[in-house]
């Protein structure tokens, strides 16, 4: 069964960093365009980075130059490296296949948390 396990979040004062993962289960990883996503409390889920299977990526403005996605094929993982952190980041982060039609079963999640 594929599944998807998010973890590393946590609580970090502004300017701080962190580092999250998601492993996916499954034979699907090193074919998949992979993204991270992120809902944020009364808002709706939205997309914050995607990685190819050769490594393109793609940022939404936000995060653009503080963020970095990373992905490692032979342990089936994604990574998103997350500096000069703000509040406006704090929400739940999940990783998924990217695009609609690829979609998995979300997990978890991991919560990430920003004080002023």
């Amino acid at each position: 069964q594929v599944q998807l396990v998010e973890s590393g979040g946590g609580l970090v004062q502004a300017g701080g960093s962190l580092r999250l993962s998601c492993a996916l289960s499954g034979s699907i990883f090193s074919s998949s365009v992979m993204g991270w996503y992120r809902q944020a409390p009364g808002k709706e889920r939205e997309l914050v980075a995607t990685i190819t299977s050769i490594g393109n990526t793609y940022y939404v403005d936000a995060v653009k130059g503080r963020f970095t996605i990373s992905r490692d094929n032979a342990k089936n993982t994604v990574s998103l490296q997350m500096n000069s952190l703000n509040v406006e980041d704090t929400a739940v982060y999940y990783c998924n296949r990217f695009g609609n039609a690829f979609r998995i079963p979300w997990g978890q999640g991991t919560q990430v948390t920003v004080s002023s």
